[in-house]
């Protein structure tokens, strides 16, 4: 596969990509709520609050998904149509390479996930979710991206009759309960996190078409 490398901007990944934009952005004042110690015991348990709960709303599974596959599997994604964001690859000689692998770090789980569910035998409205880690080393390094990767990510089997803007609403209802959820726990645990400088996520949410966003902000840039 070709590479363009004048493609500067998928060679830096998302972001913004310059460091001088960076320091006008974020906010010079910023203090955390929290104490260090604080803040991981509240990332433990919102994370595992958001999980517990997003299997829940939409019939998941928890599986494990690998660090590490093999280049032949195919299921490792480029993450871009160039091939500009190359995973990070090494060879295992295996019994001094008598059963060699080339084997690369997973930068995502979009096509592991399919595989997945055929693996875990999941049937229609039933899926996986899997907490995922990865590294992507061709990313600009900013106040919200980081080399290394720790996201949730969860498939589910559908049917073609279910490829509708209504089952896609309920499904984002759904997750969307969970945060909402989430947000409360975590200032059950952490009164200090209700601070009426960042007001709370509404209970409900509104769909809007993307030619309504247009008409109510018609300088938007395209």
């Amino acid at each position: 596969m070709a590479i363009d490398l004048d493609k500067k901007a998928d060679l830096a990944g998302p972001g913004i990509g310059d460091y001088c934009q960076l320091a006008d952005i974020l906010p010079h004042d910023y203090r955390s709520a929290l104490t260090p110690r604080e803040t991981q015991q509240a990332i433990f348990q919102v994370k595992r609050f958001i999980e517990d709960n997003l299997c829940k709303e939409l019939n998941l599974m928890r599986v494990e998904v690998p660090l590490i596959v093999d280049v032949g599997s195919g299921v490792n994604d480029m993450l871009d149509h160039v091939g500009s964001r190359t995973p990070i690859q090494f060879h295992i000689s295996n019994d001094r390479d008598a059963h060699p692998i080339d084997a690369q770090v997973v930068q995502a789980a979009t096509k592991w996930k399919r595989a997945a569910l055929k693996q875990f035998d999941c049937r229609v409205g039933e899926g996986i979710c899997t907490d995922m880690r990865a590294v992507r080393k061709d990313y600009f390094l900013d106040h919200d991206h980081s080399a290394y990767v720790d996201q949730w990510d969860w498939e589910r089997v559908m049917t073609v009759d279910q490829r509708n803007l209504d089952f896609l609403k309920d499904v984002v209802k759904k997750i969307w309960k969970v945060l909402v959820g989430a947000e409360r726990f975590a200032q059950s645990l952490f009164p200090q996190l209700k601070d009426s400088r960042y007001p709370d996520l509404p209970e409900k949410l509104a769909f809007l078409h993307a030619e309504e966003i247009l008409e109510m902000f018609p300088n938007l840039p395209c």
